[in-house]
């Protein structure tokens, strides 16, 4: 199956986002480059970095970008099918920490930098799949950096949502189609 356009997979910790987006670039492409967002800060995350790594398919390509995504997917795009990023959840706070004296202009970064990828995606004909945590559930942080990165995160996440061909909300594993769900429903965006 060879499909273009975006998909949003959203879900909480160990909804089963990450599982999904794989198992749907998969589908919608033999060759898939791979953007992955999270640093190794110690022994467990490098564990698990590398544990992610191994299970990816052979033919799947790998680029490491903790920010500027759309830089490094475009010096790697190649002849890639699907470009999957997991996760826009890290990458927001590698972005805010990188910038976290203005969390005005780190979210400014951050948007232009997800609208230069999707432009970027959408100009070459490359599916592209985004995994992010859905942060509108949880609790209010109780410091002013926590509350600035939710409320980037969850602006990012409504962009996405709105440009995206589907958005999918990942409940114990099991996926929900939001983008068709809401279809009944009058969008407050419309023209």
């Amino acid at each position: 199956m060879s499909e273009t356009g975006i998909v949003l997979v959203l879900g909480g910790a160990r909804s089963g986002k990450s599982d999904y987006a794989q198992f749907l670039a998969g589908r919608l492409a033999e060759r898939v480059l791979y953007v992955a967002t999270a640093t190794a800060g110690d022994d467990e995350m490098a564990e698990r970095i590398a544990r992610h790594r191994a299970e990816r398919p052979p033919t799947w390509d790998t680029v490491e970008a903790p920010v500027d995504v759309a830089a490094a997917v475009r010096g790697a795009l190649a002849d890639h099918g699907a470009v999957l990023l997991d996760c826009l959840t890290m990458l927001a706070s590698n972005v805010l920490l990188a910038q976290e004296d203005d969390p005005a202009a780190a979210e400014a970064r951050l948007l232009a930098d997800l609208e230069a990828l999707c432009d970027l995606c959408a100009g070459r004909d490359v599916a592209l799949v985004i995994v992010s945590n859905e942060v509108g559930m949880g609790v209010v942080p109780a410091y002013p950096l926590g509350r600035a990165y939710r409320d980037m995160l969850g602006r990012a996440n409504q962009r996405l949502a709105r440009r995206a061909d589907r958005v999918l909300l990942l409940i114990a594993g099991i996926p929900v189609d939001v983008r068709a769900l809401s279809r009944a429903l009058p969008d407050p965006f419309a023209p």
